[in-house]
């Protein structure tokens, strides 16, 4: 798949924007703050219903405007679509095809996209939470149930959290909502635990091979999901259910005392190891720059197994972070095969073919000029 056509109206610093780009690279040049990122944070909007940047999508209008658009023509192996998203203080409304979508949920998959940015080699090294976010992305482009049961889980645990707060340090605490709420909360919880763990076995079969390339044979990558210990990919559902249940009456006292929910999906976590080593307390900034660069890779074959063609890669500003050889490796990996983007100040210094064939744009206080190839 790739983007054909990208029109913006009241994105960010654009009035109106309408750029028609190459199957293959693209690459957006010029200084910072001048609107590069805004293209890339625009194409994963279009795509997610949500930035990569902020959580407030108020700072995605124009400075005093009621609304902001984005448009794409989409080209996919069955044939064309057309995505609007239209972003005001009253939310979001979506379409496809010229037909609005009830649900954004029924929206995302329509257009797939693997984002690659500098904070994303905190992957490995940062807070849990950045992980929990990045299975819950890339799972949903995939999988929109799994976007469903996680706004039906989100609901749950705000409702089962407010029981707890409301009966903190009760000793003789006893409330039948609240065990309604928590057999939902069980069922929910295990449903987008099966989905990752479903993921993360495809995402190793992946990553494996692929950190092994970049690491010139030298080292073996394991990446595995941290839920509770006494869980695993091979148990049924039902069994997973009387797991979660057992753990979670023990944990009942603890849970009253904190008022608080302390096990489930939201507390879990990734795990890497390579050679054997936790490479998120042990490894080098370069093991942990290869392993994000290993994840990112393995997104975009993992999509591409599931959806049936390769997402579109966004590079916002990350070649410039890798040394020469992963620069290397990244651009080999891509050539030919995945329309991609790249934001960047200057292509001096990245000499690779896939660079000298690409439609260049140059971007300067939110107006864009496309140039040749030098």
């Amino acid at each position: 798949m790739y983007i054909e056509r990208l029109a913006l109206t009241n994105y960010r610093n654009y009035e109106t924007l309408d750029l028609s780009f190459s199957p293959e690279i693209n690459v957006l040049i010029g200084e910072n703050a001048q609107g590069k990122t805004n293209i890339m944070e625009a194409i994963y909007v279009l795509s997610m219903a949500k930035s990569h940047r902020t959580s407030n999508d108020r700072e995605l209008i124009r400075w005093e405007q009621e609304y902001g658009k984005i448009e794409g023509n989409i080209k996919r192996k069955y044939g064309n679509l057309s995505l609007e998203l239209v972003i005001s203080k009253k939310g979001k409304k979506a379409r496809v095809n010229h037909l609005e979508q009830n649900r954004l949920s029924h929206y995302i998959g329509q257009l797939n996209v693997v984002m690659f940015a500098p904070e994303d080699l905190n992957l490995v090294k940062g807070s849990p939470s950045v992980r929990r976010r990045f299975l819950d992305m890339e799972i949903g482009q995939i999988s929109p149930v799994y976007l469903h049961d996680l706004l039906t889980f989100q609901k749950v645990l705000k409702q089962r959290n407010a029981i707890l707060r409301d009966n903190r340090g009760k000793s003789n605490f006893n409330n039948v909502m609240f065990d309604i709420y928590t057999e939902q909360y069980i069922q929910v919880a295990i449903q987008i635990i099966r989905k990752r763990f479903y993921f993360m076995e495809l995402l190793q079969k992946w990553a494996e091979p692929i950190h092994k390339g970049i690491s010139r044979g030298m080292e073996s990558l394991k990446v595995s999901y941290g839920t509770l210990k006494d869980l695993n990919s091979g148990q049924t559902t039902e069994e997973m259910e009387n797991v979660f249940e057992k753990r979670l009456t023990e944990m009942r006292s603890r849970e009253v005392e904190r008022g608080l929910t302390l096990l489930g999906p939201h507390r879990d976590d990734l795990h890497f190891h390579v050679n054997g080593y936790d490479i998120q307390t042990f490894g080098s900034q370069g093991q942990q720059r290869t392993t994000a660069l290993s994840l990112k890779l393995a997104e975009i074959e993992l999509v591409k197994q599931e959806v049936g063609e390769s997402p579109i890669l966004l590079l916002d500003d990350v070649l410039s972070e890798l040394d020469d050889f992963r620069q290397s490796h990244l651009l080999n990996t891509i050539q030919g095969e995945v329309q991609t983007f790249v934001t960047t100040t200057n292509i001096a210094g990245i000499d690779h073919e896939t660079i000298r064939q690409a439609e260049i744009f140059e971007v300067t206080a939110g107006t864009v000029k496309r140039k040749s190839a030098e």
